[in-house]
């Protein structure tokens, strides 16, 4: 690091000095805490989003929000290249930037880990760093730190592209890295054009006339404001947005993360909407649950959840895998041989992965967290995975989309508009459609809607694909949730020798029982997950393994 640079990075963080007794750790989410806390922490990770673009030589993205928090919290997230979170090995680093006392070891600290990683702070090449925040009100000044902090690496560039929602900044820096454009508009044009793509494809045999409108909950927060915009570009959906964050509190009593957990109507819905198909959206739109109201119950819900919203794409993407790899009557065999995989983490109902095991997809496990599930889906062809809160997305391979394309043009197909060019055109549609960087609210909800069209289905037709088992799950306050160790996706414990074999015998004593229990990665203690045939047997069974694991470990359960 030359003179020059010291100089900047001494000066420049000198004016954002860590607040005493706060120690951070980035996880999924980034850093995340109260707004008030933020300053020094957003900064320093300007920093390391100038570092990370010149390590990668490419845009990186840089998110301030909290997503489903109180609106008193905020946060701040990197965005890789490829538009999925930053990578792991940079964890320890960001936790160590943000954590570091002063000015003169935060420098000598970014000089050690510059020379590791073999990163030129010269100026040559430029760093380019997307921007992106929520509604909060603390977004704006914390903005303002993150690009003090990139501006604070020479030959670093900050540029602003305003209020966004969480998805759409992925989109972009993905985009740019792949030499696309990037604005919001072309956000918003892509997915209305492959979203009207795929209702045209829609067999007329098939198309029904889903007059009845969809009623959607925008959280209070930046999703709604958005979905005002794409609501004037599409014209084959009729959209009642509730909860836009003209009046209201972010994720107050609203959003996916509410309904998904309370199976409660949010605010701004009346009686009035009982039946209807409505839909919820968190507070930075990355997550998204269906859920209509039940007639006379109390603001229950039927909520269709991230599960069935898998259950739904893989249900279309396997239809029209089948189409496509149709020989009959072909001279030719253009089949691609597509590796098809639903990725799901242990708290996936269990009658959800039965469902999907009964059609004959190949269902595999990951540790809880987004970025496992991605890494994995990401070994398919098409890999599709959710978590029970409704964040996911589809991922599909450039190799099979250079077939889809081959095969969507092919003469003996165009001639006759088959129905196997109509499946590859639709699944081109897809890939357009939905977002390919991380789970989109938005983008997600077009592509529910446009399969209940071409299936013709109501939300209760959805709905009954299968039953979801009874669940419970319950937190075991723990001092040392280390002392749990686990394996095969967090469904066997390893340590403490025999606490495992004790839960196997209380899982056995319940029908369709299914338990496991794991260390919190966000909270100190141990979460008990237990599904079963009935609710009391579920209930039960959490209660089991919780004082198993208070006989285990010596902890009291809450």
């Amino acid at each position: 690091m030359n003179e020059k640079q010291r100089s900047i990075l001494l000066d420049s963080s000198s004016r954002f000095p860590p607040p005493p007794g706060v120690k951070l750790s980035y996880g999924t989410a980034g850093f995340r805490d109260d707004a008030s806390i933020l300053q020094s922490t957003v900064f320093r990770v300007g920093i390391l989003a100038a570092l990370r673009s010149l390590k990668t030589q490419s845009v990186i993205g840089l998110m301030i929000t909290a997503s489903h928090n109180k609106v008193s919290d905020d946060g701040v997230k990197i965005a890789d290249p490829s538009g999925g979170m930053l990578t792991q090995a940079w964890e320890p680093f960001a936790d160590a930037l943000a954590n570091v006392p002063d000015s003169l070891h935060l420098v000598q600290l970014v000089d050690d880990f510059v020379m590791k990683e073999n990163i030129t702070l010269e100026g040559v090449p430029s760093a380019v760093i997307l921007l992106g925040r929520d509604t909060r009100p603390s977004g704006e000044s914390l903005l303002e730190a993150a690009k003090q902090g990139i501006s604070s690496i020479v030959g670093a560039v900050a540029v602003d592209m305003g209020v966004l929602t969480t998805p759409q900044l992925h989109w972009m820096v993905r985009s740019r890295n792949k030499g696309m454009k990037a604005t919001e508009t072309d956000y918003f044009n892509q997915l209305s054009c492959s979203f009207r793509c795929l209702i045209d494809l829609i067999p007329p045999e098939s198309a029904v006339n889903m007059m009845d409108k969809l009623i959607v909950d925008g959280a209070n927060g930046v999703g709604g404001e958005k979905l005002q915009v794409l609501k004037k570009v599409l014209h084959d959906l009729d959209i009642q947005i509730r909860n836009s964050g003209k009046e209201g509190v972010l994720n107050e009593e609203v959003g996916a993360d509410y309904v998904q957990k309370e199976k409660v109507v949010p605010r701004g819905f009346a009686p009035a909407d009982a039946d209807m198909r409505c839909a919820s959206l968190d507070g930075d739109a990355d997550w998204l649950v269906y859920f209509s109201a039940i007639q006379s119950s109390n603001n229950r819900i039927l909520l269709v959840d991230g599960d069935k919203i898998l259950s739904l794409f893989a249900l279309f993407i396997k239809e029209q895998l089948s189409i496509l790899n149709d020989n009959e009557g072909d001279r030719e065999n253009n089949s691609y041989p597509a590796t098809l995989g639903v990725v799901q983490t242990a708290y996936a109902n269990g009658a959800s992965t039965d469902y999907l095991k009964h059609l004959g997809l190949e269902v595999v496990f990951t540790p809880t967290g987004v970025k496992y599930l991605h890494e994995k889906a990401a070994e398919y062809d098409i890999g599709i995975y959710f978590e029970a809160n409704g964040h996911g997305t589809i991922l599909l391979s450039e190799g099979l989309l250079h077939w889809l394309d081959g095969r969507s043009s092919e003469p003996s197909l165009t001639s006759k508009g088959s129905v196997q060019q109509k499946a590859a055109l639709g699944l081109l549609a897809v890939s357009k459609l939905i977002n390919q960087a991380v789970g989109d609210a938005l983008s997600g909800l077009l592509l529910v809607e446009a399969i209940l069209q071409h299936m013709g289905w109501s939300i209760h037709r959805w709905n009954e694909l299968y039953h979801d088992l009874p669940s419970r799950q319950l937190k075991v306050k723990d001092v040392d949730r280390s002392a749990v160790v686990t394996a095969n996706a967090e469904t066997v414990v390893v340590r403490p020798l025999g606490l495992q074999e004790a839960i196997n015998a209380e899982t056995a004593k319940y029908p369709r029982g299914r338990c496991f229990v794991r260390p919190s990665g966000k909270e100190d203690v141990v979460r008990a997950y237990a599904e079963a045939s009935t609710e009391e047997a579920a209930d039960n069974l959490a209660n089991s393994a919780a004082q198993l694991v208070d006989q285990f470990l010596g902890f009291r359960s809450s």
